[in-house]
Formats: structure tokens, sequence, C-alpha cells
């Protein structure tokens, strides 16, 4: 399974970017998710999306960004607004199923005060 993930970039803080991750699979039956990680810094999830639909945030991007799914293009989503310099970092799409864990290849998103 290969995810492709596109969208990163530079931008200033305040402004918005959508990351877009498609698999190379269906992904009807998966979690879909966003992580990032930031120099020095674990890996941690951004936010999640189950099959059925269901949504969840980290603290830090609640009410600014939103995740979404299209199954019928095998993709996720990341609307990324009032972007913040703390919200630098690369970013990773993943899908998941049981024993079973998929990774993108990581993109970055930098964000200038």
């Amino acid at each position: 399974v290969q995810l492709q993930a596109s969208g990163g970039g530079l931008v200033q803080a305040g402004e918005s970017l959508r990351l877009s991750c498609t698999a190379s699979r269906n992904t009807n039956a998966f979690f879909m998710a966003w992580y990032r990680q930031a120099p020095g810094q674990q890996r941690q999830m951004v936010a999640s999306i189950s099959p059925g639909g269901h949504l969840n945030y980290a603290d830090s991007v609640k009410g600014r960004f939103t995740i979404s799914r299209n199954n019928a293009r095998n993709s996720v989503y990341l609307e990324m607004n009032s972007l913040k310099p703390e919200d630098t970092a690369v970013y990773y799409c993943s899908m998941a199923r049981g024993s079973m864990m998929y990774w993108g290849q990581g993109i970055q998103v930098t964000v200038s005060s």
C-alpha cells in the first residue's frame, strides 16, 4: 500500500493550507489520520477520522484544523486554518486497520511569523 501526500509548503502565520493524501487501495474500512513531527520532537497525532466518520483532534489544533475523507477517491484531507509558527513540522498521513498500518511520505509545512 502506498500513500501519496501533497499540499505542504511555506505560509505566513494566519494563512491556510490544505493537505491531501491518496492511497493505492480502498480506504473504506481504515482509520485515516494525520500526524506531525517537529524537529527534536516525537511524532504526534494531529487528527483522525474513523471509517464511520468519527473525528478526533489534538487539543492544539481544535477549531483550526479539519480532517475529512473521500472513500470514493481513497483520500484523506487536512484543512489547516489560522496557522501558527508552532504548526511547523513534517506532516504524515496514515491508514490503519487492526495490525495493519501504512504511512505516507512526510511533507513539510512551514509557518513563518
